[in-house]
């Protein structure tokens, strides 16, 4: 510690502060991830496809193309 200076314990308190919310924003991060997980499985389960499988072959596009 005596090589931090006088500050030491800001410099600590900061470094605390810093690693607190890495760890929360990952831990929330892991939550958000296991909570999109089962809501995805749990439409798939019902049959709810997602829109990136196959678009119906009857689609028109939003728009006409320009020339």
């Amino acid at each position: 510690m005596q090589g931090l200076g006088p500050h030491a314990i800001f410099i600590l308190a900061a470094y605390g502060v810093t690693f607190a919310a890495v760890t929360g924003l990952a831990l929330a991060i892991l939550a958000d991830d296991r909570k999109q997980r089962l809501l995805l499985a749990d439409l798939e389960r019902k049959g709810i496809r997602r829109r990136s499988a196959g678009a119906a072959k009857t689609a028109k596009p939003a728009r006409r193309p320009r020339p």
